[in-house]
């Protein structure tokens, strides 16, 4: 199952619309949130991909400009601004692949390297974006955060 059938099916069973977006270029991404804004969207998931990861300064504008809530897959989201994100922990995914690129230099054949997985994800918090949306964060995710950008 794909992940966007994955947020679509909970999505419908909270009784909410599920809506994809896809953007290749600035305009594309401007003419989304051109969307969002004309259809009085309740709130936004960014995926972690490179193009939308290298225009997060974009993203981040656009989504505080529209007031729309935002959770991103990467940390640099919310440190620019942005609202929330939960995803891989890039520092632990670096050093999985410097422990592989090792084990390379070293000898072993990459075919007999385990496929691993990133198994440390990061839930990221900014309450100074909440408190601008006019959101109160639960204690309890606030609890569960590994980082909250007062």
């Amino acid at each position: 199952m794909s992940a966007e059938k994955d947020f679509e099916d909970a999505a419908r069973s909270i009784g909410l619309q599920f809506e994809v977006f896809t953007a290749s270029t600035e305009n594309e991404i401007s003419s989304a949130f051109a969307t969002i804004a004309r259809e009085k969207t309740d709130a936004l998931v960014v995926n972690a991909e490179p193009f939308l990861d290298s225009n997060h300064h974009t993203i981040v504008a656009l989504s505080a400009r529209y007031a729309v809530p935002a959770i991103y897959g990467l940390r640099e989201f919310v440190v620019d601004g942005g609202l929330m994100s939960h995803g891989t922990n890039l520092t632990d995914a670096y050093r999985q692949a410097g422990i592989y690129a090792g084990r390379i230099l070293k000898g072993e054949k990459p075919a007999d390297l385990p496929v691993i997985q990133s198994a440390k994800f990061e839930l990221v918090i900014n309450l100074n974006t909440a408190k601008a949306l006019g959101l109160v964060v639960p204690q309890t995710l606030l609890v569960a955060a590994d980082e909250v950008i007062e």
